[in-house]
């Protein structure tokens, strides 16, 4: 390679590295225990910024984003394409329940048999909270097959206030598992269940379960009382996925850029792309939280929750000890949005096509 063409090697590789920059834009309290030297958040990123090559990176990949996002925005009417595939996903709308019960009964089985709340920065000690295991482990088995599933999800959410409230605030790292938990409460178990399909036993006439099953008539008054609200499960999905987004991104990243640097340089990924570590951190929390705000809202919300798959698949395997169970929630919210597309009170709603405002009815008649 010439001395004339190395810097635009660089260049193209910085800036692909500020649009997928995603090994650093994990939660950076899991794979690091050391907190770095304190930097002064607002020096540190002006101090990237000044530098030439990182500010016309930084520049050139902005550019590039919104001419790629304004030139879709043109086209898209267009595109027989991405209407079908929008379609197509609507008609998956009815399988979101059992997304989200797998996405967070996992990780609380998981929880309560390696002893943390939530997540796995906050260990408990399971001999001496045996009742935390027990807990922890209960939820996430009734969440998981879906019996009783708005009930567990219930216990789920005020057993993460008490620890937001009481124990230790640091809970909000896994700040994932509350719309997840809120959206179960609205649409229930789904299908398939084991609420479905003890409702369909206990309905039938004859049936014996039916004679001694007390509850099934409450979940069918609970499916009816929740309908009308069920149609803003999409809305809270994203907006919950954009505000652990932001965190990520804002507190995580671009608010403590000394501990962000160690995980650059622990994995050594100056290495994997040749650029400055300040614009790994800086690229990648403006990256985060870029992200987060088109999801909070609802601009380009498949796009972003395509691009959040990805970017999560990219760091469980970038990240060797970065733990997959702390992630599979994240994971489930973000096949759930793409399926469902932004909901109601979004720019993609204003903007979108009128034959297909009814992406979520699916859920919303489930």
């Amino acid at each position: 390679m010439s001395v004339r063409s190395r810097p635009a090697a660089v260049a193209a590789c910085a800036l692909f590295a500020t649009l997928v920059a995603r090994p650093v834009a994990a939660h950076v309290d899991y794979v690091t225990e050391d907190t770095g030297d304190p930097l002064d958040a607002v020096a540190f990123a002006v101090g990237v910024l000044s530098e030439p090559l990182n500010a016309a990176v930084f520049t050139g990949a902005g550019l590039v984003t919104a001419v790629g996002i304004a030139v879709y925005l043109w086209v898209r009417p267009t595109i027989t394409d991405v209407v079908v595939l929008r379609q197509t996903l609507a008609g998956y709308a009815d399988l979101v329940p059992w997304i989200l019960r797998l996405a967070i009964g996992l990780p609380l089985v998981g929880a309560g048999f390696q002893g943390y709340l939530f997540a796995p920065t906050l260990a408990f000690d399971t001999g001496s909270s045996p009742f935390l295991r027990v807990l922890f482990i209960g939820i996430g088995f009734f969440v998981l097959f879906g019996l009783a599933t708005r009930i567990a999800a219930t216990v789920g959410l005020i057993t993460y206030a008490w620890v937001l409230l009481a124990v230790d605030p640091a809970v909000v790292i896994a700040m994932e598992y509350v719309p997840v938990l809120i959206a179960l409460v609205m649409v229930g178990g789904g299908r398939p269940s084991a609420d479905d399909i003890l409702l369909a036993v206990a309905s039938t006439p004859g049936s014996y379960y039916g004679r001694v099953d007390p509850v099934h008539h409450l979940k069918s008054f609970l499916d009816a009382s929740t309908g009308s609200l069920r149609r803003y499960v999409p809305t809270i999905l994203r907006v919950g996925m954009g505000v652990t987004f932001v965190y990520l991104g804002l507190i995580e990243k671009l608010a403590d850029p000394g501990r962000a640097l160690l995980v650059v340089e622990k994995y050594d990924l100056t290495s994997v792309v040749p650029v400055d570590p300040g614009l790994w951190v800086v690229g990648a929390g403006v990256t985060e939280i870029a992200v987060g705000v088109a999801l909070i809202a609802g601009f380009f919300t498949r796009g972003a929750a395509a691009l959040s798959f990805v970017l999560f698949t990219t760091t469980l395997f970038g990240l060797p000890d970065d733990p997959v169970l702390a992630h599979v929630a994240l994971f489930g919210m973000a096949s759930a949005v793409f399926t469902l597309g932004s909901g109601p009170l979004s720019f993609d709603r204003l903007v979108g096509r009128p034959a297909l405002d009814g992406d979520e009815s699916a859920i919303a008649a489930d």
